[in-house]
């Protein structure tokens, strides 16, 4: 048995994990990075990357059939090819994770499954580390919800999905979160029949209005979405049957589960440790360090945080800050934002306005600005969609987009909510025309039109200046 004392001790390579090793090591702290699987983990090679990439060959096919602006065509859709830009796009990307580019920064990396056997000490192989601070970035998987019958039938998961090489002739999906309707938008415009399954309503974290607008253009494009319905019982009968609680069925070829996801820490022996945890991750303060092993700090969708590759980047710099320099860091929530790839795509910064309102009420600014009214979204012909900026005594608090690009839309609002900005800052701002940006600003914009347009004393003010001027 090997023993290695390290100053840091990273278990998992994906997004956080990566981000912590690189840095700490390139400020001079002793790195050991400890991964069982893929380098770059679950983002890199079964989620965001091979989503994008798929929604990309899906979006190629549907731009192809035409239909729009006097351009006619047809499409045949090569699924094996789309899947093989799938893996050109990872294999791209890929060597930025690498072991091989991490070892040339200076970190030691172990390929295996670590387990603590202290609150000290983890084993990973035939080595035992020893550690000053531990770094947990295991990430999540898939939870295969316990339904009846599940057994019988191949559950395809993130993690397995992007492996077929044949379309789906029928695609069953259980979960209408935003795993489960970017891949049924993508399997859609490839060619496969698909029905999404959701227990309550689609997109249920997000704000109604511009989840009804997905779901709507899925619906228009074929996808049958069955809301408010529990799957009973599974059976492998000519393929997959679910029996939906309201005694109705539906068969497919295919299954997709996409029903939420659970930390990744079973392997780990947290006990050894005294590590407190739950099935949502480990358990921390605001500093992202165990509760009850202040060694032990976590990251991404091992903390309990919340499930997005930038939160577990975020993440890392809290951790470098407090571990590597010594310096205090206390976690920010307000500012992620998150984004469903859909068309339209949906995204999200600060709380919805239902959240909003609990907290200000009759204090809170709603602001808007329709697509339609954008001349960029016009000349395009996608004015389906919206902007709504939630501020409170004229600063902004958070922000929803619905519509074409509305992740990219999203990134100066971001900021605004991120640096506290006021709504003149933003109203203020120049920006080019015309772009799908201007969004933002002329919602913004809304908050003093009132001001500025219905006020008879500006207006008096305006007339007594006109007559007073040379």
């Amino acid at each position: 048995m090997r023993h290695i004392e390290t100053d840091l001790c990273v278990i998992g390579a994906g997004s956080g994990g990566l981000s912590v090793a690189a840095g700490a090591v390139q400020m001079g702290a002793r790195v050991v990075l400890i991964e069982a699987g893929e380098m770059g983990g679950d983002c890199l090679n079964a989620g965001c990357v091979p989503s994008k990439a798929l929604l990309a060959a899906a979006k190629a096919a549907h731009a192809a059939r035409g239909g729009r602006f006097g351009v006619t065509g047809q499409a045949t859709v090569d699924f094996a090819a789309a899947k093989d830009h799938v893996a050109a796009t990872i294999a791209t990307i890929a060597p930025h994770d690498s072991q091989e580019r991490f070892e040339g920064l200076g970190v030691h990396v172990i390929r295996d499954w670590a387990r603590f056997i202290s609150a000290t000490e983890v084993v990973a192989g035939q080595t035992t580390i020893r550690a000053r601070r531990f770094v947990i970035a295991t990430g999540s998987r898939a939870v295969i919800p316990p339904i009846p019958g599940i057994e019988s039938v191949i559950a395809l998961t993130n993690e397995t999905i992007f492996a077929l090489r044949e379309c789906p002739r029928h695609l069953l999906i259980l979960g209408g979160g935003p795993i489960g309707l970017e891949m049924a938008l993508a399997h859609r415009r490839l060619g496969a029949e698909v029905t999404v399954v959701e227990a309550t309503r689609c997109l249920s974290r997000e704000d109604p209005e511009a989840a009804a607008l997905v779901v709507a253009r899925l619906r228009a494009e074929g996808v049958t979405i069955l809301e408010g319905q529990a799957v009973a019982q599974i059976n492998a009968e000519g393929g997959v049957t679910l029996h939906l609680a309201d005694g109705s069925t539906v068969s497919g070829s295919h299954l997709l589960v996409a029903a939420g996801r659970a930390s990744a820490l079973d392997r780990l022996d947290l006990t050894a440790a005294k590590v407190a945890f739950t099935a949502q991750g480990v358990t921390v303060g605001d500093n992202l360090t165990s509760t009850t092993n202040r060694r032990v700090m976590a990251v991404g969708d091992a903390a309990g945080r919340g499930q997005f590759t930038h939160l577990a980047a975020h993440h890392a710099g809290l951790v470098i800050r407090r571990a590597v320099l010594g310096l205090p860091a206390k976690l920010r929530a307000d500012h992620i934002p998150r984004v469903t790839f859909t068309d339209p795509e949906l995204a999200q910064v600060g709380p919805t306005e239902a959240e909003a309102r609990k907290t200000y009420r009759t204090a809170l600014t709603v602001l808007r600005a329709d697509y339609s009214g954008n001349d960029r979204a016009i000349a395009e012909g996608a004015t389906t969609g919206f902007v709504k900026i939630l501020a409170h005594k004229g600063r902004i608090i958070g922000a929803t987009a619905v519509g074409v690009q509305a992740g990219e839309v999203m990134a100066p609002l971001t900021l605004a909510v991120s640096s506290r900005l006021k709504l003149s800052a933003l109203a203020g701002v120049v920006l080019p025309y015309p772009t799908l940006s201007e969004l933002g600003k002329r919602a913004a914009g809304a908050y003093f039109s009132p001001k500025l347009f219905d006020n008879p004393a500006l207006k008096g003010w305006v007339r007594l200046v006109q007559r007073l001027l040379p």
